[in-house]
């Protein structure tokens, strides 16, 4: 065979073919890698973020006065409801439903926190209401220095129901 004849009978499309085939070669490789990455990230085991609400801290809600009795004060800033009974006393209810974690709203012309997940309701003490929820809302600890509001963020404290000495009063 001569020179002539061999590129003649070269395939034009080779040099193409080798080029998609490393590209396909080097594409597989990549997503092999990432699919790897992925495995060992989801087996790899977290450090718990501490949300600034968590770490410990002692939020300062206001002066007694500033709540009317029988309302109920939402703290946007923090996980907490601040709600001021007809007597007097306070409690800091969290805002999630005790069901399913979903967040539970204050409904003002109800004077209920009704949560939009499952239809569970709870009265201004965080009692249950309604079903399916089985559980009161879980609540802050709360303290009264000099007339201020103060709430203890470092640790939900978890309850069946409502009692009268889980009020603080002023």
């Amino acid at each position: 065979m001569t020179d002539i004849e061999s590129k003649e009978t070269r395939d034009p499309d080779l040099p193409r073919r080798n080029f998609f085939r490393k590209a396909w070669l080097v594409l597989g490789a990549l997503v092999t890698l990432q699919f790897l990455w992925i495995g060992f990230d989801m087996l790899r085991p977290r450090k718990r973020r501490r949300r600034d609400a968590d770490a410990g801290t002692i939020y300062t809600a206001g002066p007694v006065e500033r709540f009317e009795p029988g309302s109920v004060t939402a703290f946007p800033e923090g996980p907490f409801y601040l709600a001021r009974l007809d007597g007097g006393g306070f409690l800091a209810l969290n805002r999630t439903c005790t069901h399913l974690g979903c967040t539970v709203p204050w409904i003002e012309e109800d004077r209920q926190f009704a949560c939009p997940c499952h239809a569970s309701v709870f009265d201004i003490t965080g009692a249950v209401l309604s079903p399916p929820a089985d559980r009161a809302l879980d609540m802050y600890a709360v303290r009264i220095e000099n007339g201020i509001v103060k709430v203890d963020l470092s640790g939900v404290i978890k309850r069946q129901g409502f009692e009268t000495a889980q009020v603080t009063m002023p």
